[in-house]
């Protein structure tokens, strides 16, 4: 009997490179502080200019990037829709605590949560009155083994289920965290900037911190971490976790 003949192997593998590559974009866009030119996000794609603008064209009408009179690229509005509709519980009880935080202490406060090895920031409210702060985007993400809140995220976490590459020394860094109730870095995330953050450990859901960045204050990171962790408790206490 004759055999069936196979189905051509490069259709869903090159349907998977796409959809890999268009979401690759919105990774890079997502990332920078900016606008992009399509030449930029073809080189951090590893791909030619022909191939971006397709990948774009696909986003752009689908509302997920714009281009501004320019010819840059960033993310689009729906972007934004999308992104409410994620834990969307957890970000309508901490958004009110995030603010009275942020306007409190006059520093950005945001909520990260645990997204495979990186610390992701899910919703984030700057001070209202005052003359600068440090911006820190929904959206922005960085290796949960640098950074305050992805040491108060581990701090949830066993050992055994750390990334393969965290350095030694953070074990020793989680487990004061552990003990203190709070976590800290300076300069690691962001030049000059400090964080503090707390953990918010949510029943059914993924490892969070309550965090605050600055880049100088008069506030010991205690004070602003008893502040932290009344809030935490309070989002708790909303959610019945």
């Amino acid at each position: 009997m004759a055999d069936t003949p196979a189905a051509p192997a490069t259709t869903s593998g090159a349907q998977s490179q796409t959809l890999s590559r268009g979401i690759r974009i919105l990774e890079i866009l997502g990332d920078e502080r900016g606008p992009l030119s399509i030449d930029e996000i073809a080189a951090r794609l590893g791909v030619h200019r022909s191939i971006a603008y397709r990948l774009l064209r696909t986003l752009e009408d689908h509302r997920l990037v714009g281009r501004d009179a320019a010819g840059l690229v960033a993310l689009g509005p729906r972007m934004a829709a999308l992104a409410a509709g994620v834990a969307q519980d957890l970000q309508a009880e901490a958004l009110p605590e995030l603010t009275a935080v942020a306007n409190e202490l006059g520093m950005t406060c945001f909520l990260a949560v645990l997204d495979g090895a990186e610390c992701i920031t899910l919703v984030s409210v700057e001070p209202r009155h005052t003359v600068a702060s440090v911006a820190q985007r929904p959206g922005a993400r960085h290796p949960v083994t640098v950074g305050a809140p992805g040491k108060a995220i581990l701090a949830q976490v066993p050992e055994a289920e750390w990334p393969d590459d965290a350095p030694a020394s953070l074990h020793d860094e989680v487990a004061r965290s552990r003990l203190a109730g709070f976590a800290t870095s300076h300069d690691e995330v962001i030049p000059t900037v400090q964080s503090i953050a707390v953990p918010l450990a949510l029943r059914g859901q993924r490892p969070a911190a309550i965090a605050v960045v600055h880049v100088a204050t008069d506030r010991t990171d205690a004070e602003i971490a008893i502040r932290l962790q009344r809030s935490a408790a309070s989002i708790r206490d909303a959610l019945g976790a």
